[in-house]
């Protein structure tokens, strides 16, 4: 039980970092392309605190939300890679910081040709409710009664339900740095979710976050400044990972770990970590003939619905899965062989696949029964 408002504790730590520069905040973070940094205004990056880089991981075109957008800095980098056909939606709940990076929205579009930013006032674990438009029907509705309380939960559910912040399916990739650990530990798992939500089909996250080798001590989570600090609400290293898992993504991976621990303290290493994880995995399991073969190195591995791949044989996947396997902007294309049938097997004619039981692809099914081709040799060396 943690005895005081962590929120509050955040808020007010990271509001003053908007208004003085607070190194101690983040692990610093080396590595940025400079050539997108170059017309960020000095305040932006002075007062950025992050402990990785998840923007070189967005593509031109894509639809990017910022969970814990802070001054701008990850915004107004990706602004110039998505280019001006993409978009960037910063996510902050801190008036201070969101002033901040507001305040150059109009100067850096004027630097880059074209508005695609914009920064919105939300709880990242709740990116449904829109808390601006919340506050101005406040401001129309005061609240001093218990009746007034529920009226505001209707209008709450109401904004969710017809007027969300950010539409379900709608984004091609969440960031995040270094936010996500400053969410209350019972809220955690639902952030995940909400990540998930926002995502298109196909779409991923990025997020790079403190995480620890060991639970912290009871000392380290009763200290308010180390909360705000990034340190008590860290990630064990396998319960970050996990959380994407219980979401519904898939693809989960490592992307970067800083090799030696950002702080040790009552011997808890504490780390940066950047992981990337992808949705699409959900669906029906349709047979259509296809088989992937696993390339190797390892004699076999287990993807997220627990299929099991042996190197060298060909293993027998839905349609669905062939698709994740498949796809070159998905995972897994680098490490595996895809095989199509030579007769297509119509969507109409497919029947379900037996996805829950591992099974190796008879070359006779792929090829087809009354295959008898011969064909001469040719020359190829």
């Amino acid at each position: 039980m943690i005895a005081f408002d962590v929120e509050s504790a955040v808020r007010d730590r990271y509001a003053e970092g908007a208004k003085f520069a607070q190194p101690a905040l983040c692990c610093p973070t080396d590595g940025y392309d400079g050539r997108y940094l170059t017309i960020l205004p000095d305040e932006i990056i002075e007062k950025d605190y992050g402990c990785g880089d998840p923007t070189r991981y967005v593509n031109e075109g894509d639809v990017v939300v910022d969970l814990g957008s802070g001054a701008g800095k990850n915004c107004y980098i990706i602004a110039q890679k998505v280019g001006k056909s993409g978009q960037v939606i910063g996510v902050d709940m801190n008036d201070a910081m969101l002033d901040l990076s507001r305040s150059y929205i109009d100067e850096i579009a004027g630097k880059v040709g074209y508005h695609n930013t914009r920064f919105v006032r939300a709880k990242i674990q709740d990116l449904a409710l829109d808390l601006d438009r919340l506050n101005d029907w406040i401001v129309q509705h005061p609240v001093t009664t218990i009746q007034q309380i529920v009226e505001l939960e209707g209008e709450c559910d109401r904004l969710r339900r017809e007027e969300p912040l950010i539409a379900t399916e709608t984004v091609d990739c969440v960031v995040s740095n270094c936010v996500l650990n400053l969410v209350k530990p019972e809220d955690k798992q639902t952030l995940f979710n909400e990540i998930f939500r926002v995502l298109k089909r196909g779409g991923r996250a990025v997020i790079s976050d403190i995480v620890c080798d060991e639970v912290p001590t009871q000392a380290i989570m009763d200290d308010p400044d180390l909360w705000s600090g990034c340190i008590s609400g860290a990630f064990l290293e396998t319960e970050f990972l996990e959380m994407f898992a219980a979401a519904g993504f898939h693809g989960i991976e490592i992307l970067a770990r800083q090799e030696e621990p950002w702080q040790v303290i009552d011997g808890v290493e504490f780390r940066s970590l950047t992981v990337r994880a992808y949705k699409g995995k959900q669906g029906p399991c349709l047979e259509h003939h296809q088989a992937v073969i696993y390339k190797g190195p390892w004699r076999s591995v287990q993807d997220d619905d627990g299929h099991t791949l042996v190197r060298g044989a060909r293993m027998a996947v839905c349609a669905k899965t062939f698709g994740l396997y498949t796809d070159p902007n998905g995972p897994y294309a680098s490490s595996v062989i895809g095989i199509e049938p030579y007769a297509e097997v119509p969507e109409a004619e497919a029947n379900p696949f037996g996805c829950d039981v591992d099974s190796f692809r008879d070359a006779r099914q792929t090829k087809g029964l009354d295959y008898r081709v011969t064909i001469a040799p040719q020359a190829c060396c």
